[in-house]
């Protein structure tokens, strides 16, 4: 890591290189660059006075063709067209360089002529827009402008010159930084080639991966995003080859969901089609455990209608280990004990995923989009524990743990979005639903027995059984208006409300020997559900000042929590209900044009983060007997004000730095805490330690995030990142009749660093090696909550052999990891390529999750390891050849907007 380190440092001093321009002046007319321009766009609208459309009107396209007889540039006539019923005309396949003029004519109408063009300017590389706009979204904005809407043209009125447009033929790479988000495009990424989202996570600079694939950001779970809405699919459900980019929003504006105040918005927009004509792709791999996956696409795009189809099915098996260690001090007339746990897990399965939508192109500026998804899968878990007993210093006694278990799960996801585009470029409302729906069902079997230090058994062995179900669906309506009053100043603002229904259904048995049956037992079996609805409205004014771009924003949001425990066993249902009040999220930003690569600024934003459903369910999970874990109803939301000064600098050609000092201060921080009670399944009626959640005192989170992208050579790119940062977290619980008062404090410098490094090492061989380090950190508040990790489910539970929750107090021990990847490629002169790559994660069997708790009850340390050095064989082929109307209009706004896509747009 010194080494890599020294490497950073090195990359900051090289002397910046200035961005050439892809063709130069200007394209060589008939030469290889001439066709590949031929990209550009025109279409708008004829009215008469009153606004009214008028058919019929004959519109011809006149610009200069190189003459081969006279070998000059004349003037010919390019494309005709008539307009439709509505007044509409369109011409596509254009080249982007030189000018035009645009004649209209039709009976009883004067004629019109008007000069229009494409003029190209090289645009300063990656900088934030005002308000710190989308990373990348210089390139979008220039593809955008060469599909340019003419408006409404009035016969018998003179019409103005159109402003300039600007376009760029650059690839688009692999880690593109704005000031307010980093994307980075899956597309180049060869470790998660054939894999899921979680192995997507890993190879993103700024995001830490724990085993159970929880996905952190500066140290807290993200809310996860799926093309700008949120979801109920895990990131295990979501294949790999599916996902265009991810978008991570550290410091989210007013416009975005307030919720997930600690760590922002990790966004993944999935692919697209945007080719006219058809074009697909099928996959196919296996693991070294014999796991094997196989999926493809399919692309239509033609006239009026886009469709999109892809699928997968993936095979998984999962091998874990466990070793826990831990001290229970003595408390009344309980002695000291110690408990040494040793475990090994195997957890395999299948899950399968299949996607479609259609979009219909009204006419030129209206369009209706519809997209389903629907996952489907089932992991049996088998789980073997060995637990030794220590009891007042004498090994008391040693028991034998096997757990086995089934889950299935599915998903269905379904959105509908409508899109209207103004006349005038950029103004535009757009406004759709979306309903996920996931349900699953488990069953498990726990079968426990004792021994004597002998090896004699201790009584009849304990065997327990679950039989779960679980439901979870979540409705979002949106609308969204975006109005740019001129060259300098925008207003955005919208409305949108997200009802969402769980419910969980667990019952408890327990072996009756006597009557040779499973028992139900009341006192620990539980009926729950919870109805929560957020409703929100905001908006914002983006201006400009000179060197200076302003963005201010408000966000108005309200919610109400309803949770019932349902009645059962003659008991009556009892429900709660908690309504939070009307909160104000505001966040500025203020971004400072330094040069035409360098930009400063200051953001300031505030963000609620709500519990969830496992933080407030009020009744105890007995899967693991040493670790019972249960929610807490009077939770409150946390608070967070966020602050921000970040500097961006594109130094180089395909280089960019990007240095972020930040703050988060949080109230009522949700985090784990332990207390002790009577454990209602032990017969004797011993004490247990119960795992759940309090409202914290407060928290504060500070660092200096460092990120850089360089091309070292024509044959090597490197990515690091780096963030140090400190936590402080101060919890207070007062003193009950079952538990003591505790007063904890934890505080803890750290830091994280991450590295990408992709080689070309002969034509078309690329070789990739990825590699981590976390330093030792604080234990993440609420850990183990959030992040849409390896649920395979979305019902939650501790599969894959789970692991013990940890409290507030303790810390990770430091852990390092590298990942390498091999790819060939071809691509074949119809348009067809393929791809053959060969991986393998944890390649030096380094990756071991460590971690240390404490409470007033007793010091644990924990040890994890899963799925070193598994080795995977993947192929794909695609066919369909690159057809220039790429750009085409036909949606081209709701394709340029990036999370607008499939699963339904917007950002909000």
């Amino acid at each position: 890591m010194r080494k890599l380190f020294v490497l950073f440092v090195l990359s900051l001093a090289l002397s910046p290189v200035i961005a050439q321009f892809p063709m130069g002046g200007g394209a060589r007319p008939g030469g290889a660059n001439a066709q590949n321009m031929n990209v550009g766009h025109f279409y708008g609208k004829i009215v008469d006075n009153s606004n009214k459309a008028i058919e019929a009107v004959t519109v011809q396209l006149v610009g200069n063709r190189f003459d081969t007889v006279s070998k000059k540039m004349k003037e010919a006539i390019l494309n005709t067209t008539i307009t439709r019923a509505n007044g509409e005309f369109s011409f596509e396949n254009l080249p982007v360089f030189g000018s035009f003029k645009l004649k209209m004519s039709a009976l009883g109408y004067k004629s019109v002529e008007q000069t229009i063009k494409f003029d190209i300017k090289m645009p300063a590389q990656g900088g934030g827009s005002a308000g710190g706009g989308q990373a990348g979204g210089g390139l979008t904005q220039m593809l955008g402008m060469v599909d340019k809407d003419l408006g409404n043209i009035k016969m018998q009125e003179d019409a103005t010159n159109l402003g300039n447009v600007t376009v760029t033929s650059t690839a688009i790479p692999q880690l593109t930084l704005g000031i307010d988000r980093k994307v980075f495009t899956v597309d180049k990424n060869l470790a998660s080639t054939g894999q899921t989202a979680v192995e997507v996570m890993k190879n993103i600079p700024g995001l830490n991966v724990d085993i159970d694939g929880n996905v952190t950001m500066r140290n807290a779970a993200p809310t996860i995003f799926i093309d700008g809405r949120p979801t109920t699919l895990t990131l295990d459900q979501i294949p790999s080859d599916i996902i265009d980019k991810v978008e991570m929003l550290t410091n989210p504006s007013a416009k975005y969901d307030a919720s997930g105040g600690n760590a922002g918005i990790l966004n993944i927009v999935l692919k697209k089609n945007k080719k006219t004509g058809y074009n697909g792709g099928i996959r196919a791999g296996i693991d070294s455990r014999g796991k094997p996956n196989v999926g493809g696409d399919l692309n239509l795009r033609q006239n009026k209608f886009n469709l999109s189809l892809n699928a997968l099915y993936n095979e998984r098996k999962s091998i874990g280990t466990g070793l826990l260690d831990r001290n229970n001090f003595a408390v009344g007339s309980f002695p000291a004990s110690s408990v040494h746990n040793t475990s090994n897990s195997t957890n395999q399965g299948y899950f399968a995923f299949i996607r479609g939508g259609l979009d219909y192109f009204i006419d030129n500026r209206n369009t209706i989009s519809v997209a389903a998804n629907y996952v489907k899968g089932q992991f049996d878990n088998n789980q073997e524990q060995r637990v030794d007993s220590t009891i007042g210093g004498i090994y008391s006694s040693y028991n034998y743990i096997n757990a086995l278990s089934n889950a299935n799960f599915k998903n269905f996801g379904s959105q509908l979005s409508y899109k209207h585009n103004f006349a005038k470029n950029g103004h535009n409302i757009t406004a759709d639903v979306n309903y996920n729906s996931s349900n699953n069902d488990n069953l498990s079997n726990i079968n426990t027995q004792n021994y004597y230090p002998n090896g004699n058994t201790k009584g009849l062995p304990v065997r327990q059984q679950t039989i779960g179900t679980g439901t979870n669906n979540f409705l979002t309506l949106q609308s969204d208006y975006e109005n740019p009053l001129n060259e300098d100043s925008k207003i955005e603002a919208g409305v949108r409300g997200a009802i969402r229904n769980f419910t969980n259904l667990s019952d408890q048995y327990f072996y009756d020997h006597a009557a040779g049956k499973y028992v139900l037992i009341p006192t620990i079996s539980n009926k729950y559900k919870f109805n929560d609805q957020v409703y929100a409205a905001y908006g914002t004014y983006t201006f400009k000042v000179k060197k200076f771009n302003f963005q201010l924003g408000l966000r108005a949001e309200s919610s109400q929590y309803t949770g019932t425990l349902l009645k059962q066993n003659g008991a009556d249902s009892s429900t709660f209900n908690v309504s939070y009040p009307l909160s104000l999220f505001p966040s500025t930003f203020i971004t400072y044009k330094m040069t035409d690569k360098e930009d400063l600024q200051l953001n300031y934003s505030r963000r609620v983060n709500r519990p969830n459903f496992f933080q407030l369910m009020p009744f105890p999970d007995y899967s693991d007997p040493q670790n019972i874990n249960i929610g807490n109803p009077n939770l409150q939301p946390e608070f967070t004000d966020s602050y921000e000064i970040s500097y961006s600098n594109n130094h180089a050609r395909g280089a960019n730095f990007l240095a972020s000092l930040y703050f988060k201060y949080n109230t009522n921080l949700i985090t784990r805490y332990t207390y002790q009670d009577v454990n209602p399944v032990s017969p004797t009626g011993e004490l247990a330690y119960f795992n759940t959640y309090v409202n914290a005192n407060h928290s504060s989170v500070g660092g200096l995030e460092l990120t850089e992208r360089l091309p070292i050579t024509k044959w090597w790119d490197f990515t690091i990142n780096l963030n140090l940062f400190y936590s402080q977290l101060n919890v207070y619980v007062p003193k009950t009749p079952t538990s003591a008062e505790q007063n904890i404090s934890n505080d803890m410098w750290s830091w994280f660093g991450k590295t990408n490094n992709t080689f070309k090492v002969a034509k078309g061989w690329s070789v990739q090696l990825s590699g981590d380090y976390q330093a030792k950190t604080i234990l993440p508040p609420g850990s183990g909550s959030g992040g849409g990790g390896r649920n395979f489910g979305g019902g939650g539970g501790m599969m894959f052999g789970g692991g013990p929750q940890s409290t507030s107090q303790g810390y990770n021990y430091p852990r390092f990891g590298w990942d390498l990847a091999i790819r060939k490629d071809w691509t074949w002169k119809n348009g067809q390529s393929g791809s053959l790559t060969l991986g393998m994660n944890d390649i030096f069997r380094t990756q071991l999750f460590k971690s240390y708790s404490e409470s007033v009850y007793f010091t644990q340390i924990n040890e994890r390891r899963r799925d070193p050095q598994v080795l995977r064989l993947n192929f794909s082929y695609r066919f369909g050849k690159f057809d220039a109307s790429l750009f085409k209009r036909k949606n081209t706004k709701a394709d340029q907007s990036g999370g607008t896509d499939m699963m339904g747009g917007g950002n909000q």
